[in-house]
């Protein structure tokens, strides 16, 4: 039996057609196949001419697994042709992207193994070999936060051997042992119909007294639509100190702004602390926290305290994470907004499929201000699934209710304690596919609603947010 060397040194070209169930497809030129290829099965149909130049006449699965063959023996110069001319197959494309991708990893042209392999993943996120080649495509390109994520949903398949899953595991925890810093920037506009989260009423009544009283509210009281220019970015560095203990910096920003100042938003928010790993897959940490808000162009809010959180990766890329948190508030609008604030959420995250992940928190807040008429207790739960879906896409929803119980009433509107029930409601979809200079655009659609038995207070907000975001 003569293998794919000795054709070659017969013939400067062979063409390699490829037989479908009706016609042949057309002919695909191989040329210079290496030494070392495997041998050409008896069932393949060769014929050659007078000028030394043959033709083999194979079917699809007979390529795909001389190609996949060559692959196996790391023959990669000699099984490149062929998994181009698998290309002319258009029911083997996933495999093709597949062994296309491979070749290019393992000879080192990461970028375009890294394309293969996500094209693939656009139409099928459902392909755990796949999306375990694509991480290590990452690993490689120095994309840690990537790679740890499509290793963690590499995980969730019940399919995978134990040894492998176990090596996920271990691999992610040095993944998140090694992590130096991660940065992202966003950028884009929101239409929104309450940018000053006021309510639609006209009047509200006010308490003289024993008698009450319809107050007009002028516009700047009442809900006012509008376009902002929204921009923000969210950064960390981890600063290893030893095989245990790392010291956090982290910072984050959101900035939207309207025409006019009266409801320009600006938020920026800085922590700084140890963070100790107690286990192999948990670690706590302690981080000084300091905040400052902008409001209608001028200083508003100034917070500074701490958290402590807690973080514990669990089996099959679960995981469970706790945050307190504790600060002071300085309002710059009213004493009466100043004091304390302590809050508390717990989040649960468990993989659905192979490229959703969901999750459930439970959080309250208490705040305790200086004017018992704003000091509160909030609590509430929080739901949400999202992840990769095909065509490109990245999708998911979100909602939240919570109950909110006031210290005491604003006599000047009620003799009773203000009482809340608050919504909250995001849908969000973004393109894999579409980059123009790293960023990738995306829509969030966000609605939330206020029932209160304060008049002054009931609102209802529906908010869109186009944007474009980049990654690093």
């Amino acid at each position: 039996m003569r293998n794919a060397a000795t054709l070659v040194k017969a013939a400067a070209l062979t063409c390699v057609t490829i037989a479908g169930p009706g016609e042949a497809r057309a002919a695909a030129p191989v040329a210079l196949l290496s030494d070392g290829a495997t041998e050409i099965a008896s069932s393949v149909e060769r014929t050659c001419n007078t000028d030394g130049q043959c033709n083999l006449r194979i079917t699809p699965q007979q390529l795909l697994a001389q190609a996949e063959a060559l692959v196996q023996q790391r023959n990669y110069q000699a099984a490149l042709p062929l998994v181009d001319a698998l290309g002319q197959v258009p029911e083997l494309q996933m495999q093709q992207q597949f062994l296309a991708g491979y070749i290019a990893i393992e000879t080192g042209d990461l970028k375009g193994a890294i394309r293969k392999f996500r094209s693939i993943l656009d139409e099928n996120p459902g392909q755990t070999r796949v999306r375990l080649e694509l991480a290590r495509a990452y690993l490689l390109t120095g994309k840690e936060a990537s790679a740890d994520y499509h290793f963690r949903l590499a995980q969730n398949d019940e399919n995978l051997p134990d040894e492998i899953a176990r090596t996920i595991r271990n691999t992610r925890s040095i993944l998140r042992d090694k992590r130096i810093w991660r940065f992202s920037f966003d950028f884009g506009f929101a239409p929104d119909s309450n940018i000053n989260g006021a309510t639609d009423a006209e009047s509200i009544d006010i308490n003289f007294g024993p008698i009450k009283l319809p107050l007009q509210l002028d516009d700047s009281a009442r809900e006012r639509s509008g376009i902002g220019q929204t921009a923000g970015f969210s950064g960390g560095v981890r600063v290893k100190a030893s095989d245990r203990l790392a010291l956090l910096f982290d910072a984050d920003s959101k900035i939207v702004n309207y025409k006019g100042k009266a409801s320009d938003d600006i938020v920026i928010q800085v922590a700084a602390g140890p963070e100790l790993r107690i286990a192999r897959y948990s670690s706590v940490s302690l981080q000084a926290v300091g905040l400052q808000r902008w409001y209608g162009g001028r200083l508003a809010t100034r917070e500074y305290g701490g958290r402590v959180g807690y973080q514990q990766a669990l089996s099959e890329g679960q995981r469970v994470g706790v945050e307190l948190d504790a600060r002071r508030t300085e309002s710059q609008l009213s004493n009466s907004y100043s004091g304390w604030q302590l809050g508390a959420n717990a989040t649960y995250e468990h993989l659905v499929g192979k490229s959703l992940i969901a999750s459930a928190s439970l959080f309250a807040r208490r705040d305790l201000l200086n004017a018992d008429g704003f000091s509160s207790v909030n609590y509430g739960v929080n739901l949400g699934l999202g992840g990769e879906l095909p065509l490109g896409l990245n999708a998911g929803v979100s909602a939240s209710v919570s109950r909110s119980e006031f210290d005491a009433p604003l006599l000047l509107y009620s003799t009773e304690k203000r009482q809340d029930w608050r919504g909250f409601a995001r849908a969000y979809m973004g393109s894999r596919k579409i980059r123009f200079l790293g960023f990738s655009p995306s829509v969030d659609y966000v609605y939330s609603r206020v029932d209160s038995n304060y008049d002054l207070y009931e609102m209802s907000r529906h908010r869109v947010n186009f944007k474009f975001a980049r990654y690093f």
